[in-house]
């Protein structure tokens, strides 16, 4: 049963609801469906899950974009039902007719909307009948029959074989292999006679062909392998008075270095060295990017230009509807340009699946949609993809850390940062870039090295430590990072520490005991902010990281409210040049913003996403 139906302005404003049904829906579907798909340019989906209390909800919805009005039908995941689709389409038909911006109340389409509902089931009911009583009865087994009588003269176990595994779909044997290798390209109702004569034609003639003599083969391989063997025995032969020492390199005439390692305080002669903080100016995260809003010409004047079109229009007939307008935009208009639109972001490195969704949400959101006069389509795609992207890109909460920090030391708690991501993407050197950004802003920052699996993680946290002054909470190696992260952040609230800044072991998504690790780690901790460290010149894993994480944090959380990403650290993003799309990718599965990027390998290289930018670079 419809649990509930309503029609809402692009603006918010509710125009009708379905009084007669009347069901109090449980949690707020409705919301959830307008902030986490609609506004996250998911709209070209065909349905969103909700998951409730007590209740699970299937929405659908559909859009008169011409009028700015959204339809949204709301049912019980359990039911199936077939008809909520013709019926969103009848009742924004009939809807669109009585429709009056200056209007606010539709009393009058209670009526209207009973009748259409009564034939959208009972259209529904009609067709689950006549399918059911259509069904063929007997087709699969006489099929089935049919090809297995077919083959049974030299090709008797294989077919039956096949059969047992395709379910007697006697279909699903085209274009598939014989015993001998050769394919199969006879079709199914082929009468007995040819289909054995094919098949022993087939046999004989592969026989007289002189089929490869396995024995040669093992010959041929028993000398290769002895030749191999020969080989690598004269080959292995080691002179055992030489001993081979490496020797160091010299590069050009300068006198040779006897200390490579700077990092230690202790001199050669036993002189303990006084370590300055590392000054490298003014952070990037400080400074205003120019952005040039002049946009560079593009490389195509139009879609339609660069692909010949199958039938032209006449002269007079396209500049009249240049100037007049189209009617009504349709798929088929806008197929072409939304075409050349995925192309192009993939080629900036957005994953596949990403692109197709954005391109299907711009889709549903000019289907039916009036073109203004003197506008092509292929700028009005354009147009429509560049809000959207602007809309994804631009943080919905605040990103300021420094309020978030003040705050957090008014209430004389330190603010918690933990650092997590995958392996090799800069977790520790970002987090002293952001350490030494925090410390250009007076405040007291203290590292907590929670990295107990990885070689040498601590020492390298060490380093940056010493070079920028801060302290540091160790425990060695194999410790559990969730208590040495909780220890550190007792620590830092004696200290008077404004800022903990976690380090922890890099992770693939799909390792279960670290991840497990982690989920514990953040459970136990509760930090005020969870940055997933993730590289830029990644493509389609973006998506696989980021969603496996969030999963992962969800599924081992021992709290109904589960801790998820809430920020993203964009590393190597001085490396791409204009292959920017992983921004987009990781911002668009996730939800979370990109809060940092980095851009070098300097403690100043941390900067904030030029939203403009970036959506400039994607369209270029």
């Amino acid at each position: 049963m419809l649990e509930q139906l309503l029609i809402f302005t692009r603006g918010g404003l509710i125009l009708w609801t379905c009084k007669e049904l009347g069901n109090a829906l449980k949690g707020s579907p409705i919301d959830t469906l307008i902030r986490s798909c609609l506004l996250e340019e998911r709209s070209g989906a065909a349905s969103y899950n909700y998951d409730a209390p007590g209740a699970a909800y299937t929405l659908k919805w559909t859009f008169h974009n011409d009028l700015g009005l959204v339809f949204v039908a709301v049912y019980q995941r359990i039911l199936h039902l077939l008809y909520v689709d013709e019926l969103l389409a009848m009742v924004k038909r009939e809807f669109s007719e009585i429709y009056d911006p200056k209007q606010t109340v539709y009393c009058d389409f209670d009526e209207t909307f009973r009748q259409l509902r009564n034939e959208a089931e009972a259209r529904a009911e009609e067709l689950k009948k006549s399918k059911q009583v259509g069904k063929p009865l007997g087709n699969s087994k006489k099929q089935g029959q049919v090809q297995k009588i077919g083959f049974e003269g030299g090709n008797k176990k294989k077919s039956e074989g096949a059969l047992a595994n395709d379910g007697g779909d006697g279909d699903n044997r085209k274009g598939g292999k014989l015993e001998n290798g050769h394919s199969n390209g006879n079709h199914v109702d082929i009468g007995e006679s040819k289909v054995n004569g094919a098949v022993n034609g087939i046999e004989n003639l592969s026989s007289d062909a002189g089929a490869f003599d396995v024995n040669k083969l093992l010959k041929l391989r028993a000398k290769g392998g002895k030749k191999i063997d020969t080989v690598v025995s004269k080959g292995s032969k080691i002179d055992p008075k030489k001993k081979i020492t490496k020797k160091n390199r010299v590069w050009d005439d300068s006198p040779r270095q006897e200390k490579l390692d700077f990092t230690d305080t202790v001199g050669e002669n036993g002189d303990h060295i006084e370590v300055v903080a590392a000054d490298h100016g003014e952070s990037m995260m400080d400074k205003e990017e120019v952005f040039s809003s002049e946009s560079e010409a593009e490389e195509d004047d139009e879609v339609e230009d660069s692909k010949p079109e199958t039938k032209k229009k006449g002269w007079f007939s396209s500049m009249f509807q240049s100037i007049a307008g189209k009617a009504n935009l349709e798929k088929s208009d806008l197929e072409p340009a939304l075409k050349a639109l995925k192309d192009r972001l993939m080629t900036k490195n957005v994953a596949e699946e990403i692109a197709e969704k954005l391109c299907e949400s711009v889709a549903a959101s000019l289907e039916g949609k009036k073109l203004a006069s003197f506008t092509r389509v292929s700028s009005t795609v354009q147009t429509a993809m560049e809000e959207a992207l602007v809309r994804i890109l631009t943080p919905r909460r605040s990103i300021d850390i420094l309020r978030d920090v003040h705050a957090a030391k008014e209430q004389g708690k330190p603010y918690v940062v933990v650092f997590v991501g995958v392996n090799g993407v800069g977790k520790s050197t970002n987090l002293a870039k952001v350490a030494y950004w925090l410390l250009q802003h007076n405040v007291s920052v203290m590292m907590a090295a929670c990295d107990t699996f990885r070689s040498g993680a601590v020492e390298q946290l060490r380093t940056h430590a010493r070079r920028l002054q801060i302290p540091i909470f160790e425990k060695g190696y194999e410790k559990d990072p969730a208590v040495v992260a909780k220890e550190a952040i007792q620590e830092a609230t004696r200290n008077g520490s404004d800022v903990v800044l976690v380090d922890t072991a890099g992770r693939m998504q799909d390792n279960e005991p670290l991840m497990r690790a982690l989920s514990k780690l953040i459970n136990l901790n509760n930090p005020d902010l969870v940055l997933f460290v993730g590289e830029a010149l990644v493509g389609n894993d973006a998506v696989d990281q980021l969603s496996k994480f969030d999963q992962k944090l969800a599924d081992l959380s021992t709290t109904p409210s589960a801790r998820l990403i809430d920020g993203i650290l964009l590393t190597k993003f001085d490396t791409i040049d204009d292959k920017v799309g992983a921004a987009l990718s990781m911002v668009y599965i996730s939800g979370a913003p990109v809060m940092f990027v980095g851009c070098g390998q300097s403690y100043t290289d941390l900067k904030k996403l030029n939203v403009k930018s970036i959506v400039k670079t994607l369209l270029q």
